[in-house]
């Protein structure tokens, strides 16, 4: 059975004055996944963010929450508009905003029961949270601590120990991971990890692109205040990116003879690092293919071989740029297509190579150190 959306957004638009802050965003969000949304500053994130939880509502379109208690209905019943069902949302919702809303005079501890209290938990209920959310954010030896006291670190987890108080089955997270130095920000994402873990849907914006690349399922990418793209990382990559770089080290490390009758068509751009040759190519899986005939064929021996993936931040730097050159969908799954034949004609290439070899072995001639081929 297909599993529902949690969320169906349609079109929603959002104005401030004359200025068109969100434009016709269009999207669902399903139980259980991590979703990022990355755009540049004043791009419609946070605004988006709050009319999520209710905060704010949109001047048109269509934001809809889907009730588990209702699912004995049909389809078209079980979803309510979340700014006609609000107070009920938002005992789903759990949100932490950019800045921090705990009360700075109150400890730890008053902080995650008055929070709690907010959302009418019996004491037994709340008292097992406090507990568990304490031990989860590893804020217990700190329990009777003045927020006001807590480094920044421990600040952003006891914010986030706040959203979680009432159980919601989303956490919202707005920049969770602002202002703080890379060890601290390694533990919020190891945190959100098993929140995650535990069930929760998230939904997060940030700044810091390659470290959500793999925590997300899916990423957004907003852009003056429209989705430009929504779906997995590795496929904005294959997509957008254009170029990528192909890593080659030979034993004799003579590039210049190794490029000898490598077409320039294949050869954006060019540089030693470490001994080894990095090529920008437009079509590294074909270019990898010439580099291991063009090696045997001057009897250099190849120690490395890899196509450098990009990041996410190289992604959205393309994304963003006035001359980026996007595919259509159209043309991007025939780019797809051949890349895949193009590996396959490589690895029976080698295959046929090795047959080869090692016939010559047999013949009693010297075999050479076998090449390292990595497609990462």
């Amino acid at each position: 059975m297909k599993e529902e959306p949690l969320f169906k957004i349609k079109n929603i638009s959002k104005y401030f004055g004359d200025k068109r802050v969100l434009g016709d965003v269009t999207f669902d969000i399903m139980p259980g996944e991590i979703i990022g949304i990355i755009g540049a500053s004043g791009s419609g994130k946070t605004t988006l963010l709050n009319i999520l939880v209710g905060f704010l509502n949109p001047d048109r379109g269509s934001l809809q929450f889907r009730f588990e208690h209702l699912l004995n209905f049909k389809d078209t019943e079980v979803y309510r508009e979340i700014n006609k069902k609000s107070f009920e949302i938002k005992k789903m919702i759990g949100f932490a905003a950019q800045i921090p809303s705990f009360y700075p005079n109150l400890t730890v501890e008053e902080n995650m029961n008055y929070f709690g209290t907010l959302f009418n938990l019996s004491n037994d209920a709340l008292k097992s949270n406090v507990e568990a959310l304490l031990n989860l954010m590893e804020l217990k030896e700190s329990r009777s601590l003045l927020a006001s006291k807590l480094s920044g670190g421990m600040q952003r987890r006891l914010d986030i120990a706040c959203a979680l108080i009432h159980d919601p089955k989303i956490l919202i997270l707005d920049e969770p991971t602002s202002d703080l130095d890379p060890i601290l920000r390694k533990h919020i994402w190891e945190l959100i990890k098993i929140i995650r873990s535990k069930g929760t849907t998230i939904i997060l914006s940030s700044h810091h692109l390659t470290e959500i690349e793999h925590l997300c399922d899916r990423i957004a990418i907003l852009q003056d205040g429209r989705f430009v793209e929504i779906n997995t990382f590795n496929y904005i990559k294959d997509k957008y990116i254009k170029h990528k770089k192909v890593l080659i080290e030979t034993r004799k490390k003579d590039y210049k003879l190794l490029l000898k009758d490598v077409s320039l068509k294949l050869i954006k751009n060019k540089e030693i690092i470490d001994n080894e040759l990095v090529i920008t190519s437009p079509n590294p899986t074909r270019l990898i293919e010439v580099l291991i005939r063009c090696s045997m064929k001057i009897k250099d021996e190849i120690l490395n071989l890899s196509i450098d993936n990009p990041n996410l931040d190289e992604v959205f730097v393309s994304i963003s740029s006035k001359d980026k050159l996007v595919e259509t969908n159209e043309n991007y799954d025939k780019h797809v297509e051949e890349e895949i034949n193009q590996l396959s004609n490589i690895s029976k290439s080698a295959a046929k190579n090795r047959k080869k070899q090692n016939k010559k072995n047999k013949l009693g001639k010297n075999a050479k150190k076998q090449s390292i081929f990595m497609y990462k």
